[in-house]
């Protein structure tokens, strides 16, 4: 499969290339010395992780090589010199995908072979090979395009470049377009397209074939028509890459065996661009995409570059010299890793400075303990002092201010568990219709967000979800998804939305997506008169409208719903917090759904406690790219240059100027600099009806240009509009930087953002921070990230929202996220115990942290995983795994990355398990030294722990049967410990805590 240019190129001539090539397979001796040898002779770089073409990797046992021309690398893994399997892994998260049966390594086709090994694509080929033609006369005119191009582009090189574009161009080292003619000529041509006139075809063949007919989403008349085709005898087949989809199909079909009888229809998972009907082979081949009018989306092949495979790595990554925090001795400077010996035992310990440079040494058990200093940007933290009362004065400070807002949020949390809810039924085929009726496919974690809201709006108790996802990521779909569940069930819908835009906007897109259900959809904003707006009211008091859609309108105390079912709450980072609970507390029993781009600390803050659930859309659509974003001063060539090469491609320009004043003077310049292009202006000062027109037109591309103020921010979706210049940038916030190039990009096109600012020298440094920071995170979904440099830039004073919180810039922001989950575990066992009774009761509900201190060797062996970063990332992820089925998933990883897992490492798993079944039986702490075994219960004696029913039986038991056990149970001043002696090793001390969990019937 090729085009036009790329036969215009010159390729490495085969026989050239084979004799460049490694060919290695499993069961032959590979000399690896001699292999780096030979790759870096082809230009071939090592490094510690391979992540792009061009680069390889060697640790111990295991050989990762990238190949140039590949989509995957490979990865050899050796038994001495010999090759025990070669397969392919993916760079993001460098873990296998597939073993294969060999692999052929070549070099860099494009600097290590000159111009006399390259020929024609078309000499390579064999000669009974057949060429298929979409259209020869495209080919035709597309080759003679690119051969003046490079004409013109050759007169532009100086005579002193040197580099082999400049070779190429001087020696006209591409093929002519009669030349490629001619060589195609040579063999059998099939041609699809329109006749060649330059020669006759010897045989035409046309084919007994109809294109699949148009349904218009109406599954009567297609089910009429399968049913019809089975008639005939036509089989039919439908085609589509999404399982799901065939579901659908079948909940539809079902739930309309009344109207249309059986239908009958064989799945086929796979796309085709077309459907059609053959006469002949009596099979009608049909798409879902065209069944329900959805753009069909070509499955791009996916580069892999350094950002994309390392992004995640570098913001979890600690360099020596970062600012760390241990959440038992506070602020101090990371100092790498060090290998100590306990015992005779060699163990691996995170080493910290803090202040008179004293050293803390962390067990690779505590990692859980130490975080990043996340406070205010630039401004370095005060260290510590170890042993001083200093930290724990301003932990105890910082929680108690953290306790005193937590409760309230508690309260309205558990005021809404216990509140009767409305459980929403399972769906039915019209909810299964307007979902197969999506016009893009749905991503992965887009279905998932679907399932996750229904899944809670069908629960006896009020749905609280946040769904957090880029600008353009496809949040709305699951809201109108949740909105058609809601109204389905005799329920109202509300939507509240920051500005008059993004409520028309949104009215538009509801009203368009759930058109053929013939609901009644309204808005409420500025636009409308007060006449209109109590019209609106009296029927939504009425019960006759299904769906209302509105700004601040929303909170008006004249507004009564007959019988509210959903609320969703839209790019809630706009509203007070005020707002917000005037409206949440309308009707305690409602489902809410709130939906955010970028969000704010404090939203963020309440789902992570659990207060409220959470799901992700990180995914993009199908064939999104990123929005290249770039700095510049002000100057009238670039407004010049950037607007006329968007509007020469058929695209619209957004000119973003926040001044109302100055608005008219910049759509003058812009016609002055662009005297054939139109231009419109847009403010929220102007008159309703003229605004409303005006976007209007600018949408049905009756104007290139739209200079405006940051009224577009939220809610305008122009897919044709991919060019942003940004006016003063420096005066806008990083959230609403991040919110209006998300205006942009929003189709298959490349766009392009440009933010002019005054010279970097001349601003301030949180102005020079925000641009920066928007212009490096243009990747897709970097919304998190921006969020969290946002955070960074303003500090972390306000996030408690009216309660100023200045202590947060001391402890650091992760320090802070871990008191506020201790405040709300204390608050949970204390005065909301009845209400999370159920919750404590469960695996390790009254143990937050168990601390582990052995002398067992337990490390990962530096000659196993060499990188020092790489370890202590491995160490943070074996932190964090929370059960047997994560354990054995990384465990395998680690085999697959690294080669065969050595003891030490299966020491730091037991470890692990010790700790969870510690978690489980009350543990705070476990000491095994000198194989002495002891475990300490809950330091706290007030703790609900000790009145629980797992206590009791534990202790029935140890009491009763401790002694046949070799058990004791002793007091100390401030704990309750349980002891055993003769225990060697973790893996004996697990087995003997679940002998007592096993016996005592816990």
């Amino acid at each position: 499969m090729t085009y036009p240019e790329a036969l215009f190129e010159k390729v490495v001539a085969p026989a050239e290339l084979e004799k460049t090539r490694i060919e290695i397979q499993p069961g032959q001796k590979l000399d690896v010395d001699f292999t780096i040898e030979m790759l870096v002779t082809y230009g071939f770089k090592r490094e510690d992780f391979v992540y792009e073409p061009g680069q390889f990797s060697i640790r111990g046992a295991i050989v990762d090589i990238f190949s140039y021309g590949n989509d995957y690398p490979y990865r050899i893994e050796l038994f001495d010199e010999d090759v025990e399997s070669i397969r392919t892994f993916d760079p993001l998260t460098q873990l296998s995908v597939q073993n294969i049966g060999r692999v052929s390594i070549v070099p860099n086709i494009n600097t290590k072979f000159n111009q006399s090994q390259k020929v024609s694509l078309l000499n390579v080929l064999a000669p009974n090979t057949v060429i298929w033609i979409k259209d020869w006369n495209a080919l035709e005119e597309k080759l003679q395009l690119c051969f003046e191009k490079a004409e013109e582009f050759a007169k532009t090189l100086p005579l002193m470049d040197e580099s082999e574009l400049g070779e190429i161009f001087r020696d006209r080292a591409f093929i002519r377009p009669h030349e490629v003619i001619e060589d195609v000529q040579k063999f059998a041509l099939v041609n699809l397209g329109p006749p060649i006139q330059s020669f006759n075809p010897s045989i035409l063949q046309s084919y007994n074939s109809k294109t699949q007919p148009s349904f218009n989403k109406n599954f009567q008349l297609l089910g009429n028509n399968l049913r019809s085709n089975s008639e005939e005898r036509i089989e039919n087949f439908i085609f589509t890459d999404n399982p799901r989809q065939i579901e659908r199909f079948h909940a539809i079909f079902e739930d309309m065996a009344e109207a249309v009888g059986s239908v009958k229809f064989e799945p086929v998972i796979k796309a085709i661009h077309e459907g059609f009907i053959d006469l002949d082979l009596k099979f009608a081949c049909y798409t879902d995409h065209q069944i329900f009018q959805r753009h069909h989306h070509y499955k791009l092949r996916q580069g892999f570059t350094a950002d994309k495979a390392l992004n995640v790595k570098l913001l979890r990554e600690l360099q020596p010299g970062d600012f760390v925090v241990h959440i038992d001795h506070g602020v101090g400077k990371y100092s790498g890793l060090e290998k100590i010996t306990v015992n005779g035992h060699t163990q691996e310990s995170v080493r910290i400075f803090y202040k008179n440079n004293d050293v803390l040494y962390v067990g690779i058990n505590s990692l859980h303990k130490i975080s990043k200093y996340t406070g205010k940007d630039g401004t370095p933290p005060t260290l510590n002092k170890l042993g001083s009362d200093t930290w724990q004065t301003m932990k105890r400070n910082a929680k108690k201010k953290v306790k005193d807002i937590a409760k309230e949020l508690i309260k309205l949390y558990a005021l809404r568990k216990a509140s009767p809810g409305h459980a929403f039924p399972p769906d039915n085929y019209l909810q299964a219709e307007l979902e197969a009726s999506f016009i893009y496919e749905d991503t992965p974690d887009q279905e998932k967000a679907t399932i996750d809201v229904k899944e809670d709006m069908e629960k006896p108790y009020p749905m609280d979800r946040l769904i957090c996802g880029d600008v353009g990521f496809g949040k709305t779909e699951v809201a109108i998804r949740a909105a058609f569940k809601a109204v389905t069930d005799g329920k109202q819908v509300a939507i509240l939305v920051p500005t008059t835009i993004l409520a028309l906007q949104h009215y538009k897109t509801f009203s368009d997506r759930l058109a053929q259900f013939k609901l009644n959809i309204e808005y409420v904003n500025r636009f409308k008169s007060a006449k209109e707006k109590k019209e609106i009211f009296e029927n939504t008091k009425a019960g006759k409208v299904d769906i209302l859609i509105g700004t601040h309108a929303l909170l008006s105390a004249d507004l009564k719903f007959k019988d509210l079912g959903l609320l969703v709450i839209d790019e809630e980072q706009k509203f007070g917090v005020t707002a917000k609970e005037k409206l949440r507390n309308l009707k305690v029993n409602v489902d809410t759904l709130t939906l955010t781009a970028t969000p704010i600390p404090r939203t963020l803050q309440f789902s992570l406690m659990a207060a409220r659930d959470l799901s992700i859309i990180r995914t993009p659509p199908p064939n999104r790219q990123p929005i290249h974003t770039e700095i510049r001063v002000l100057h009238e060539t670039i407004i010049k240059d950037a607007i006329y090469k968007e509007v020469h491609r058929g695209g619209q320009v957004f000119f973003v100027h926040n001044r109302v004043k100055t608005l008219a003077d910049m759509a003058a310049l812009i016609k002055r600099l662009c005297p054939d292009v139109d231009v419109a202006t847009a403010h929220g000062q102007m008159e309703s009806d003229h605004l409303e027109s005006t976007l209007l037109d600018f949408i049905d591309k009756k104007y290139d240009v739209l200079v405006c103020t940051n009224i577009i921010e939220t809610g305008l979706d122009i897919p044709n509009a991919n060019t942003m210049i940004i006016n003063a940038a420096n005066e806008f916030g990083l959230s609403d930087l991040h919110q209006l190039r998300g205006r942009i990009g929003r189709s298959n096109k490349k766009a392009f953002c440009y933010l002019f600012a005054p010279p970097m020298s001349v601003l301030t440094h949180d102005a020079r921070k925000r641009l920066k920071t928007i212009e490096e995170h243009n990747d897709l979904g970097s919304g998190f990230e921006i969020a969290m440099r946002d955070l960074d830039i303003r500090g972390a004073g306000n996030l408690l929202g009216s309660e100023q919180s200045g202590f947060i810039a001391d402890i650091g922001y992760e320090t802070f996220q871990r008191i506020l989950e201790e405040a709300v575990q204390e608050l949970k066992e204390t005065d909301f115990k009845d209400v999370f009774k159920e919750d404590l009761e469960k695996k390790g509900g009254f143990v937050r942290d168990v601390n582990i201190d052995t002398d067992v060797e337990m490390h990962i062996p530096t000659d196993y995983v060499s990188s020092t970063s790489e370890r202590l990332l491995l160490y943070t992820a074996i932190d964090d795994i929370q059960s047997e089925a994560e354990l054995e998933i990384f465990s395998e990883n680690l085999r697959d990355r690294f080669g065969p897992v050595p003891e030490p490492v299966q020491e730091l798993f037991d470890g692990l398990r010790l700790r969870w079944m510690a978690r489980e039986l009350g543990f705070e702490r476990v000491i095994l030294k000198d194989s002495k075994l002891r475990c300490y219960f809950v330091e706290n004696p007030q703790s609900p722990f000790y009145d629980s029913k797992m206590f009791q039986q534990v202790f029935q038991h140890i009491s009763t049967e401790g002694e046949k056990m070799q058990i004791t149970l002793k007091r100390t001043p401030r704990s309750l410990v349980m002891a055993r002696d003769g225990v060697r090793t973790l893996q004996g001390a697990r087995k003997l805590l679940e002998g007592v969990r096993g016996k005592a019937g816990v």
